[in-house]
């Protein structure tokens, strides 16, 4: 977890004392996102205007029944329309009669944002406020994670419920959480963010990673708990963290990773911050064991920050292998020197997803959960200034962390699912630069969020 949550105004690191950006600054340039072109539904036939809310979610936690969702505008479309939703599902087909109706008001619908990287069992989001103390290498940061964990009254459990539901509330329809584990936590952080993603399971899709951020090798105890993680079925991804600038133990890490992995079903998603030759070779390691274990389209390695560096031919190379074993990426747009070349690695395939990562944790004063504002941050950093490249960030944003967590995309195609925010503007292009209040949010059909307010 060691890449920043920057505001949207982020430079890169100057020198000094060593800080949660310094410790990361240092790889070369970027390429920018791409767009995508957006597909909007069919019209549908006006019902009758009477509700102002949608169908109750169903046991599954989707909408049980029609209801149409009357004059938005699917992408900033100039012409509004009906949007017909059945079973939490975009239709092609008209609305019955006497279909629920909720009121778009002519507002712009946009596809729900996935963050396809966050760390919401360390937040201290809606507590008081936390004074940081200097660290001047990992090992620090991560003593005061301890601290911070060791001094904090509500339980996990609270504060990932309290920064997931905000996070819902800003237009945020799935999420891939990290969850610290080590002896000095034990399995607490898993327990309390798989007992959030239940308490949203109607408003939220979560996958949890068992993050091993004290290391898998060099904190004996480690591996037994990422091992007693994902025998119980309590993870969905077995993390690992810098195999050889942290754990300094390469083989031996990601034998236990991936063995772990392959044991027990679970997918892979790995920390990788080491840059220059370390980070490729970690790269390598992980491209070999995903081929050889047949495990293609179940690994993620997240930050890269051995990729931006490299020249136009080496980054081919190794995109190449990515899409082959079909190996996804994360970025957080730390910086316009560490976040990830978008738009070559998808010239190959190579499914790249967005995250916030951090929020207001020990290592970092910033960040807010906010997926809009993250695509902000990413068209900040990578300094576009087309309508297209505007678009393309918040495609990034959208269907590329779905695709990094094989969501469907919410594209208001015939069967998408009904995930999508509604907001106030003139184009989409404009809405990533203001980032308009999200006046509703919609999950499964059903109304999750009202006026940027979570609805529990």
């Amino acid at each position: 977890m060691l890449s920043p949550s920057s505001s949207h105004q982020s430079t890169p690191a100057s020198p000094g004392a060593p800080s949660r950006r310094t410790m990361l600054a240092g790889a070369a340039a970027l390429a920018g996102a791409t767009a995508t072109a957006a597909a909007t539904a069919g019209p549908a036939t006006a019902a009758a205007p009477v509700a102002a809310e949608a169908a109750a979610p169903s046991a599954s936690g989707r909408g049980g029944r029609t209801v149409v969702f009357r004059d938005v505008r699917p992408f900033g479309a100039a012409k509004a329309r009906d949007l017909v939703v059945v079973d939490g599902r975009v239709s092609d087909r008209p609305a019955p009669h006497g279909a629920k109706v909720v009121d778009g008001g002519g507002r712009i619908a946009l596809p729900s944002l996935v963050d396809a990287h966050i760390h919401p069992d360390k937040t201290t989001w809606g507590g008081s406020w936390v004074s940081r103390r200097p660290a001047s290498a990992i090992a620090d940061y991560v003593a005061q994670d301890v601290e911070l964990f060791r001094s904090q009254r509500r339980p996990v459990v609270e504060r990932a419920y309290g920064l997931m539901s905000h996070a819902v509330s800003r237009g945020t329809r799935g999420m891939r959480a990290h969850a610290d584990v080590a002896p000095a936590y034990g399995l607490a952080g898993v327990e309390g963010v798989a007992e959030a993603r239940e308490r949203l399971r109607h408003a939220l899709d979560v996958q949890i990673a068992a993050f091993p951020q004290h290391g898998v090798i060099r904190t004996p105890g480690t591996a037994a708990l990422l091992e007693k993680a994902a025998r119980e079925g309590l993870i969905d991804m077995i993390g690992g963290i810098d195999p050889i600038g942290f754990d300094n133990a390469l083989d031996d890490q990601l034998d236990v990773v991936f063995g772990i992995a392959d044991r027990h079903g679970v997918g892979v998603d790995i920390h990788l911050h080491d840059r220059g030759e370390k980070g490729m070779k970690a790269m390598r390691g992980i491209v070999e064991r995903t081929r050889a274990l047949s495990l293609a389209g179940k690994v993620t390695v997240s930050h890269v920050f051995c990729l931006p560096g490299l020249t136009d031919r080496e980054l081919g190379a190794i995109a190449e292998d990515l899409g082959d074993q079909d190996i996804a990426l994360t970025t957080v747009a730390p910086s316009d020197s560490l976040v990830l070349p978008i738009a070559r690695l998808r010239e190959h395939g190579v499914r790249v997803g967005l995250g916030s990562d951090g929020v207001r944790d020990s290592w970092s004063p910033f960040g807010n959960a906010d997926m809009m504002h993250r695509a902000h941050i990413l068209g900040w950093v990578t300094d576009v200034r087309l309508d297209d490249e505007l678009r393309g960030c918040y495609d990034v944003a959208a269907h590329g962390g779905a695709d990094v967590m094989g969501l469907a995309h919410a594209d208001f195609t015939a069967g998408a699912p009904a995930d999508f925010v509604l907001v106030r503007g003139e184009c989409l292009p404009q809405v990533v630069v203001d980032m308009p209040r999200r006046d509703m949010v919609v999950h499964g059909g059903v109304v999750v969020a009202r006026d940027g307010e979570f609805l529990a």
